[in-house]
């Protein structure tokens, strides 16, 4: 959405009435974009979809060439999005993890026995022994909310061999239970697992009830994420 000197409270009940995971809003500058994120709740740091679907529309409404660069402005530095065929690679910063003790009622929240709990400056990271235990979670998701932090990403080793890892990604302190897809999540994801499976290309699973798939490339400091991009509507807001 293109904003020009609205307030952020304008913003905030914006993206309150979308009810999406974020609602993504852009700032024309003279050769970038100021871009910010917002759940029904608050403003996030960094989001992975909600930069895929602004760098698309860009490259769709003609603002950017196709073969053009996106550069946003964000509160987790410059970020970039570029067509590479049919993809579009966003290039974000690695979020590692640190091992941690976490909260015991987060822990009581998703009922789950941990072999690896950690977190960044985001995200309370939690590894379970298996595919079974992530996808049988069924948090609680009013003790949950009550965490210091945004949100909670669950993972383990996946099962099905076309996929490395498989994840879940809960934030509803935030005003978002479970997230279908979390982009973001794998900047801490990627570099975690790269490491542990001594790889640098990855291809995941979500495992929300929609559930996708992510495929990525860690190149040091910085996370590629590959995905697509499709227009399904779009509309005038009037205020």
């Amino acid at each position: 959405m293109y904003v020009t000197n609205e307030s952020d409270e304008w913003v905030q009940n914006i993206a309150a009435e979308m009810n999406l995971s974020e609602t993504a809003f852009l700032k024309k500058n003279q050769n970038t974009y100021d871009l910010r994120w917002f759940t029904p709740k608050s403003e996030v740091d960094l989001c992975g979809h909600a930069t895929l679907a602004s760098a698309h529309i860009l490259w769709e409404i003609n603002e950017l060439e196709i073969n053009e660069k996106a550069v946003f402005e964000t509160r987790s530095g410059v970020l970039t999005a570029y067509e590479d065929g049919e993809q579009i690679v966003l290039d974000f910063p690695a979020e590692p993890v640190v091992e941690c003790i976490i909260p015991d009622h987060v822990i009581d929240s998703l009922g789950v026995s941990c072999i690896f709990t950690s977190r960044n400056r985001m995200d309370y990271f939690i590894e379970v022994e298996n595919e079974n235990i992530l996808r049988g979670v069924n948090p609680d998701f009013k003790n949950l909310a009550k965490a210091d932090i945004r949100g909670t990403i669950l993972t383990c080793r996946s099962e099905d061999s076309k996929y490395d890892f498989v994840s879940r990604f809960f934030a509803p302190a935030f005003g978002v239970d479970e997230d279908p897809v979390t982009g973001y999540a794998h900047c801490a994801l990627g570099p975690y697992w790269s490491y542990k499976l001594n790889k640098t290309l990855l291809s995941v699973y979500q495992a929300s009830k929609r559930g996708g798939t992510v495929k990525m490339k860690i190149s040091g400091s910085r996370v590629h994420l590959m995905g697509q991009a499709r227009t399904v509507f779009e509309g005038l807001l009037k205020y």
